[in-house]
């Protein structure tokens, strides 16, 4: 992560894009205008800025899933869930993505979310 950011014009989102889809590596999660959108509409943060709605989801989001997290809400935010108009009915999804987000507790007593692999969202 350091090594990327140290990168002229590179910051955070892209190097989780880079990090996660290139290599594997769950560093972070991506926060572009779809995840923070949906992030905030499904109730996970109330933060606005990237960094701190990373940190919020970063709590939530099992690690092993934090790349899928990001491209599932990209998604289904480009295809249905549109920032002026969002298209709730027209989500073929057997539950809404609200009802589809797990949510266990860690050891902590800290909440954390998933979403079913298998959910597919159109």
């Amino acid at each position: 992560m350091d090594a990327l950011t140290a990168l002229p014009g590179v910051g955070r989102k892209t190097a989780n894009v880079v990090l996660g889809n290139a290599f594997g590596i769950n560093e972070g999660i991506v926060v572009d205008t779809h995840v923070s959108r949906l992030s905030q509409r499904l109730g996970l943060t109330t933060a606005t800025a990237p960094e701190k709605i990373e940190e919020e989801l970063i709590k939530l989001v099992p690690r092993e899933q934090w790349c899928d997290f990001s491209h599932w809400l990209i998604w289904h935010g480009r295809r249905r869930c549109f920032a002026r108009n969002p298209d709730c009915a027209g989500v073929r999804s057997p539950a809404p993505l609200s009802q589809r987000l797990h949510f266990r507790h860690r050891s902590q007593g800290e909440t954390q979310a998933g979403i079913e692999s298998s959910t597919v969202f159109e």
